[in-house]
């Protein structure tokens, strides 16, 4: 009885697909090696359509599949990420506020400066540059065409 409720639970486990994460200090010698483009992914605890997104992306093989064969994704927490961060040359540290705080570098890559948008998305081409920007909730399907189109430059 005992192994039947072990199987039962780690079965959803099997079933969920799992998208393949780095840390911005791996990407310089990633790219070294092998050349990819880059999607990074900006969120924060608190944001739930950042929730909703990430159970239907993990849902989803055919966007796992994609982003482990073709990118590198970094999924960076703008608001708990403490650490300074070496990114393009720059290094970037965390701005307390308080009880809160953001990174630099969120601020950095967010087009509003002011107010960041959760989640946000930005795909890299191999050379850094950027290649396609997204604001809020992204579609899975949206996201597996726009990925398709990127993989394929």
């Amino acid at each position: 009885m005992k192994r039947i409720i072990l199987f039962l639970m780690l079965v959803p486990c099997f079933c969920l697909s799992q998208m393949k994460t780095g840390t911005f200090s791996d990407l310089e010698t990633l790219m070294e090696k092998d050349p990819k483009p880059v999607i990074i992914h900006l969120y924060t605890y608190w944001c739930s359509v950042c929730k909703m997104e990430k159970i239907a992306l993990n849902n989803d093989r055919e966007i796992t599949d994609l982003i482990n064969a073709n990118f590198y994704l970094i999924n960076f927490e703008a608001e708990k990420t403490k650490e300074t961060i070496k990114f393009q040359g720059k290094e970037f540290g965390y701005i307390p506020n308080g009880n809160s705080g953001i990174h630099e570098l969120a601020l950095a890559l967010s087009k509003n400066k002011d107010h960041p948008v959760y989640p946000l998305w930005i795909v890299l081409d191999k050379d850094q540059k950027l290649v396609y920007y997204h604001e809020g909730l992204w579609i899975p399907e949206n996201m597996k065409q726009k990925l398709l189109e990127i993989s394929a430059l």
